[in-house]
């Protein structure tokens, strides 16, 4: 891995996995970060890495459905190995406006394909970031395993499984060595406001309502960004070619008892009112169309295979990811602003 394609780089996941490429691992090539930034890109995820790294990273602002630009980003940088976090991922933006989930995730997935295609014996691996939600919805039983059919219910996992689809025909039809991974519910430094947990923290902190939908009795399984970070690069390092891994926290909650859960962690480490704890700001607000009711994962091909093991307990991760928060208050603040307000506003109105 001497030229390193991490696409989304200033992504949630994207950003934390260059860090910890960068501080954390034996990895010596060189990183080149394409990232397209949307509203939920950010440069400042990746601020204040140190400045002897200047070398071993590139940054590129990008499309990654724009041929020629990924043309020029293979060839200029002698591209040998992709690991692709690009997409467009909030499930609700999805319902609202399929049609950039489907240019993103799918056609842009296609030209990173080609483009990987097109190196022929100088790629050594195209690995592909995907989501659990592929699988679709799971009963009070059952976990999803490799083998599990997809049945995807929202615009954003049906794209996500048209991409996985793609990867695995490259595989067969080209020989392209490629790997795929299905991550369970993400949680962690640097996760735009608008998933589950930095907004009921930011919601929480400053007393505003804690919007649950239905009756908070949909399930998911946690994984700590860091967790999956490590499986990835495990992945990335010995991880067969061609094969499929889950990745999971083995963590499940019913969101109305992680939200509460929060509640009480934020009660104990940053005091408030002692006569209305933060849990009596939970709001039960109308369903989500197609609302899978119970991810779980099993991920015990990626245990028993290559041996990782998640670090974090939910209450051990649940804490850092709080710190990080309090500690990050300028960050937040900054990437609520502008392009992504807009779009709510534009989609949303004053709801």
């Amino acid at each position: 891995m001497k030229n390193l394609l991490v696409t989304g780089g200033c992504g949630f996941i994207g950003a934390n996995f260059i860090r910890f490429l960068l501080q954390e691992t034996d990895f010596e090539g060189r990183i080149i970060n394409v990232d397209k930034l949307t509203y939920a890109g950010n440069p400042d995820s990746l601020a204040g890495l140190p400045k002897d790294l200047k070398n071993r990273y590139v940054f590129v602002q990008a499309d990654i459905v724009d041929v020629a630009a990924m043309r020029e980003v293979f060839e200029s940088y002698a591209i040998d190995t992709v690991c692709h976090f690009a997409a467009e991922s909030h499930v609700d933006r999805s319902i609202v406006a399929p049609d950039t989930f489907v240019k993103t995730n799918i056609l842009g997935t296609f030209t990173l394909l080609e483009e990987a295609r097109r190196r022929g014996d100088r790629l050594n691996r195209f690995h592909h970031i995907s989501t659990d939600e592929v699988y679709g919805s799971l009963g009070p039983t059952g976990r999803f395993s490799e083998t599990t059919p997809y049945d995807p219910s929202s615009p954003y996992s049906a794209s996500k499984a048209s991409s996985d689809h793609l990867v695995r025909a490259y595989h067969r039809t080209y020989d392209l060595p490629v790997s795929i991974s299905n991550c369970s519910n993400n949680y962690g430094p640097y996760q735009f406001p608008e998933k589950l947990i930095p907004l009921m923290i930011l919601n929480a902190l400053a007393k505003k309502p804690l919007p649950v939908y239905g009756q908070g009795t949909n399930i998911r399984d946690w994984l700590y960004v860091r967790d999956h970070c490590r499986a990835i690069w495990t992945i990335l390092k010995s991880g067969q070619i061609g094969a499929t891994y889950n990745i999971g926290g083995e963590c499940e909650l019913a969101n109305i008892d992680l939200v509460t859960t929060l509640c009480d962690v934020l009660d104990e480490m940053v005091p408030g009112d002692e006569s209305r704890p933060r849990s009596d700001l939970i709001t039960f607000v109308k369903d989500r169309p197609g609302h899978d009711f119970r991810y779980a994962i099993d991920c015990s091909k990626l245990k028993t295979d290559l041996n990782w093991q998640p670090q974090e307990s939910f209450d051990s991760g649940i804490r850092l990811t709080i710190q990080w928060y309090l500690a990050n208050s300028a960050w937040t603040e900054r990437v609520q602003s502008g392009a992504y307000r807009e779009w709510i506003n534009r989609n949303y109105g004053d709801r």
